[in-house]
């Protein structure tokens, strides 16, 4: 069976774990993550390749349950993929530079303020044509009239 040295963020080999390998149920429950994101997470190269048993099966050790970790928390952050695929490899290199974790991060923010912005905007909309709708038995209706009109000007 094939293993591979887990690695401490300084790159050098870490001692080996006290806990035997996770299946990947194992390693799905440990970190929060389902095992099919954990399989998605392999295929977009967030980890890597994992060690496998001789059926095929693959094991994990505690770095990558704790990469795993690390994923889902950024994702329950609302960080991209891509933008979590560049905050691992910051996250693994020890030689980084915290500005470009602090951009990453910033833009992301500056992202979600942008988007709650728009989000509040379609709320105001809304409340504003459900406030004009009488909402009773009759068929005119200002929410239908104003969803069938021409868009907005920008």
């Amino acid at each position: 069976m094939a293993t591979r040295s887990p690695r401490s963020r300084s790159g050098a080999a870490a001692p080996a774990p006290a806990s035997a390998p996770l299946t990947i149920g194992q390693a799905a429950a440990h970190s929060g993550v389902s095992a099919r994101m954990v399989r998605h997470y392999e295929r977009l190269g967030l980890l890597p390749p994992v060690a496998r048993t001789e059926g095929g099966y693959r094991l994990y050790g505690e770095a990558d349950v704790h990469t795993l970790r690390f994923v889902k928390r950024a994702r329950d952050l609302g960080f991209s993929m891509d933008e979590i695929g560049r905050l691992v490899g910051l996250w693994q290199d020890r030689g980084r530079s915290s500005a470009d974790v602090k951009r990453i991060a910033r833009e992301h923010l500056e992202d979600l303020d942008r988007r709650i912005a728009e989000l509040q905007a379609m709320r105001g909309t809304l409340a504003h044509l459900i406030h004009g709708c009488r909402g009773d038995g009759r068929p005119d209706c200002p929410i239908l009239e104003d969803l069938a009109g021409p868009p907005p000007s920008a």
